[in-house]
């Protein structure tokens, strides 16, 4: 009861709540429309966190972050373009529904659905984190190592169409994550003699290139007039949660998968949404209709989805260890501020971690009643043209890549991955491993090596400790089944 009221304190100051407003209201203006992304506004906002109060600068880029996923139903339903890559699956149903004039019924379901899932994903941080930040006590240098190498590992399999590509991403991360001084030995790594580089390679002007910057040069190189005209019919904006309360198992079972996958590395809404989905479909009495409008694949997709936006932030607490690339983001603001996510968060800093509790079940509320009553007019959005949104955003990613630390270095820094990032995207080459290999990257050798001191050079070490053991094990048994259902297909495919 003392860190609630601790974290109530910690709430009430005017520039917490702002953030969470602000942060909330810009992610669901950005989900709104189309071609933008959370993560490349997240990575123009990271700056800015950094000057702000702890609590508030993580709830700015948190509340883009959950926004963004309430937003992207809007476009979804009623263009048929997700608004976010996460609500591709809402458009198989939403879309249908709104062409049936349906639209205020399907956004209703959609908002209540995210408003349930997110809700829950709250409820699981609370509980599971503590939880598994007791059992993280127990680790030593050669578990945090394997588990850094687990997350690498779960980031390269979640790309399953494209393995190879992310192999060699995340390879290109660990190798701008190793650039710098290697303090453990003194000397100088892939500096090339270049004084500016023995600070390494800064991440947050390749977050704003990668993510803010290359998103602006794809929308900069569309052509023609890529704005909509969207009209909002039907009835009933509070009919969603009729809706949910008849599809009370699809949502629990949604709800439940969107936090099981938020704990995996690399897995998180797209995994989630598959196999919710998948099984709402499968467990459906007419499952002929999804995919023509049927109200429980729209469930399963939202409800999936928002379940993921706070359990995915579970690994980062407990372990300190970020499943994704936005929690990457949100670990540099911690950091900024001397917060170190772990077990000693917890016991040091009680009034934080309420307080963030807190503040993630306002952004729910705030957006479920803001989009509830202000879609009307955030359909309009969609008028807007992409090349105006792309010259924006290139305008801010190069002022807060500079503005971090007052250098050119940084801008060029942003500009170079801004080029990386376009070739990728046009490419279909996924640019996520190469930020977790530059966050995960030094974990892991930092840890290898304070190993390999305790063990004189005993590789034994990572198997004799069970926990080691075990998180060695699961990474193995992974990259074991992955090869072996490669085999399979290609097996198959051969005798076809």
């Amino acid at each position: 009861m003392d860190s609630i009221l601790l974290g109530l304190n910690e709430v009430a100051n005017l520039n917490v709540l702002l953030a969470i407003f602000i942060g909330a209201l810009i992610g669901v203006t950005i989900g709104s429309i189309p071609g933008l992304e959370p993560a490349g506004v997240m990575a123009i906002l990271l700056p800015l966190s950094f000057s702000m109060a702890p609590l508030a600068g993580v709830m700015l880029l948190v509340g883009v972050y959950g926004g963004a996923w309430y937003g992207g139903a809007i476009p979804a339903i009623l263009m048929n373009t997700p608004g976010t890559p996460v609500a591709v699956l809402t458009t198989y149903d939403g879309y249908p529904m709104a062409q049936r004039g349906e639209g205020k019924r399907a956004l209703s379901i959609a908002y209540t659905s995210s408003f349930v899932g997110g809700m829950i994903s709250v409820t699981s941080l609370v509980l599971l984190a503590p939880v598994l930040a007791k059992v993280a006590q127990k680790f030593g240098s050669a578990e945090f190592a394997m588990l850094a190498l687990l997350g690498m590992v779960f980031v390269v399999l979640a790309h399953r169409k494209h393995v190879p590509a992310a192999v060699i991403m995340l390879g290109f991360g660990l190798f701008l994550g190793s650039v710098g001084l290697d303090r453990s030995f003194n000397s100088q790594v892939f500096t090339f003699g270049q004084t500016w580089l023995l600070g390494g390679i800064p991440l947050v002007p390749v977050v704003i290139g990668l993510f803010a910057m290359s998103q602006a040069f794809v929308l900069l190189s569309k052509k023609g007039n890529d704005a909509h005209v969207t009209r909002l019919e039907g009835e009933g904006y509070f009919s969603g949660v009729a809706e949910l309360l008849r599809n009370k198992m699809t949502v629990a079972r949604s709800a439940f998968l969107g936090v099981i996958m938020g704990l995996l590395p690399g897995v998180g809404e797209f995994g989630s949404q598959f196999f919710s989905y998948t099984l709402a479909q499968k467990f459906s009495k007419d499952p002929d209709s999804f995919g023509k409008g049927n109200p429980a694949g729209l469930i399963a997709s939202e409800t999936s989805n928002n379940a993921v936006t706070a359990s995915v932030m579970v690994p980062l607490l407990a372990f300190g260890i970020p499943a994704d690339a936005l929690m990457a983001m949100l670990l540099a603001v911690f950091m900024v501020h001397n917060y170190v996510p772990g077990p000693t968060l917890f016991a040091e800093r009680p009034e934080f971690i309420s307080g963030l509790y807190i503040s993630l079940f306002l952004m729910n509320i705030f957006c479920f009643v803001y989009l509830t009553f202000a879609t009307k007019w955030m359909v309009n959005l969609t008028r807007i043209r992409g090349r105006f949104i792309g010259a924006f955003i290139l305008v801010l990613g190069f002022i807060g890549s500079y503005s971090q630390n007052y250098q050119v270095s940084d801008a060029l820094i942003a500009l170079f991955f801004a080029g990386v990032g376009y070739v990728l995207r046009k490419n279909d080459i996924p640019a996520i491993p190469i930020i977790l290999g530059m966050v995960l990257g030094p974990v892991f050798l930092t840890r290898f090596k304070q190993s390999m001191g305790i063990s004189e050079g005993d590789l034994t070490i990572f198997v004799t400790r069970p926990i080691s053991l075990v998180l060695l094990s699961i990474t193995i048994i992974s990259i074991v089944v992955y090869i072996s259902s490669k085999v399979k297909e290609r097996r198959k495919a051969s005798a076809a």
